[in-house]
């Protein structure tokens, strides 16, 4: 028995060695591992772009050249993204926000060259070689420039020949022209911008490669059904930004610049499918009268216009109500009025949606430009406005036939996005004043009846 025991304490002190020994070579195995397993076991540190760099190939541990230079980067999966509006909405403003941001590529209407190249072609029928034009230029093709190029024959476009390429960063900055720098914010002269060398176009194209993200904005794609095709096209994965702003404040803005605005106003009006209803307008002298202030029919034009525009845009709204695959997750709604009254909070919301980070600087462009003195009267110009006065200019500016006449055609829009009627607005404002007036009267009366019964006590 004593013999058995002497046994079983062996082969338990054996046991015991060889455990003791395993845990030794398992904490000399983590000393040298340590630092690669620890450093997965922390919470990993976000960094602001471009400083955070994820899209690394895993290195061998035999690859000597690691030891030797930088990791090699995967090819980063472009962001494409389209700024869906109409004209007068503040889209140059919204469209800044990313003209400004060192890592976008940004391109301003270009869809202006198909428009001038076909006129009088109307707004529908043009709308096949607008997104033609758009998948070229998604996939950094800008020979599509030359296609509707309105030159002359023989003559190359250059890349000051593009519309807008006199406030667009990337062609007034360097490499292309040193009159300034990509990764510095701020707004670009015009007049600066012009006295550049004209460049070819392969070379911007050679831009437009190194760039992961870009951004076009444009204002004559009606429906986004429309670009159905872009976003089903797995090579692009497009993501959309629809900017609304109240229709009335469009209409007014586009009455007020209705000269610079007629050629593309008949354009629109001329989209009106003639099987359809038309709504009269409520002020049956208007085009007479606003001809006799020297309006020329424009600002009838451009009201007439809205009918579309709000037709065409209570369309997409129904369809992001109700939204197909294709849609989900790739479609952003953002109020005019949102930006300019708290430009931080849905700077952020739009550089999130397309994944891009926020900067101090960009965020200090965005509150310089709503915190301007006052409301330009220059409605092609991008400048500092007062948010406030923005927003709330087509009350004076419009008159009452003329709100009417807008509230018809948009309402629609209007009740999805949250733009009471004026109507309604007076409705609740009266509501509001009728509760003032009655809590008055009720605290009025008590009041009058302690003194009363104290009166009748004496």
């Amino acid at each position: 028995m004593k013999v058995f025991r002497r046994k079983a304490l062996v082969l338990c002190l054996g046991y015991l060695l060889l455990l003791l020994l395993t845990m030794l070579n398992l904490l000399d195995y983590k000393w040298h591992k340590g630092p690669q397993q620890c450093s997965e076991l922390l919470p990993a540190r976000r960094t602001p772009y471009p400083q955070q760099l994820p899209y690394y190939t895993a290195q061998s541990r035999s690859d000597t050249r690691a030891l030797y230079g930088p990791p090699v980067p995967l090819a980063r999966k472009r962001q494409l993204v389209y700024v869906f509006t109409t004209w007068r909405s503040g889209s140059s403003f919204f469209g800044e926000l990313f003209n400004q941001n060192p890592e976008v590529f940004f391109l301003y209407e270009p869809v202006w060259h198909v428009w001038q190249k076909l006129y009088p072609g109307d707004a529908v029928s043009l709308q096949g070689a607008a997104r033609d034009m758009l998948s070229s230029l998604y996939h950094c093709d800008l020979s599509v420039f030359q296609l509707y190029s309105t030159a002359g024959a023989g003559k190359n476009l250059t890349t000051l020949g593009i519309f807008g390429a006199a406030t667009n960063k990337v062609i007034c900055s360097s490499p292309l022209c040193p009159a300034y720098r990509k990764e510095v914010v701020g707004m670009v002269d015009d007049k600066m911008c012009k006295k550049c060398p004209p460049q070819q176009l392969s070379l911007l194209q050679e831009e437009c490669l190194k760039y992961h993200t870009l951004v076009i904005k444009g204002v004559r794609i009606f429906d986004i059904g429309v670009l159905a095709p872009l976003m089903q096209d797995p090579t692009l994965a497009l993501k959309v930004i629809h900017l609304v702003r109240d229709p009335r404040a469009v209409a007014s803005s586009r009455i007020k610049s209705r000269h610079g605005l007629i050629r593309e106003s008949l354009q629109v009006v001329r989209s009106r499918d003639p099987r359809i209803h038309r709504m009269p307008f409520l002020d049956a002298g208007h085009k007479l009268n606003s001809k006799k202030e020297g309006g020329g029919g424009s600002d009838y034009h451009a009201l007439g216009a809205m009918e579309v525009i709000c037709g065409s845009m209570a369309k997409t709204l129904q369809t992001a109500l109700h939204p197909p695959e294709w849609l989900k997750g790739n479609y952003m709604v953002v109020r005019y009025e949102d930006l300019v009254i708290d430009p931080i909070k849905t700077l952020r919301q739009v550089y999130g949606f397309v994944n891009l980070a926020v900067s101090p600087e960009m965020e200090k462009f965005a509150l310089n430009m709503t915190s301007g003195s006052g409301y330009s009267s220059k409605p092609f110009v991008v400048s500092a406005r007062n948010a406030s006065q923005a927003v709330n200019a087509w009350r004076t500016a419009l008159s009452f036939l003329q709100i009417k006449q807008v509230e018809e055609y948009c309402h629609q829009p209007m009740a999805i996005l949250g733009y009471e009627r004026s109507g309604e607005e007076e409705n609740s404002e009266y509501d509001m004043c009728e509760s003032l007036t009655r809590w008055y009267l009720r605290m009025l009366s008590f009041v009058v009846g302690i003194h009363w019964r104290s009166y009748s006590n004496t």
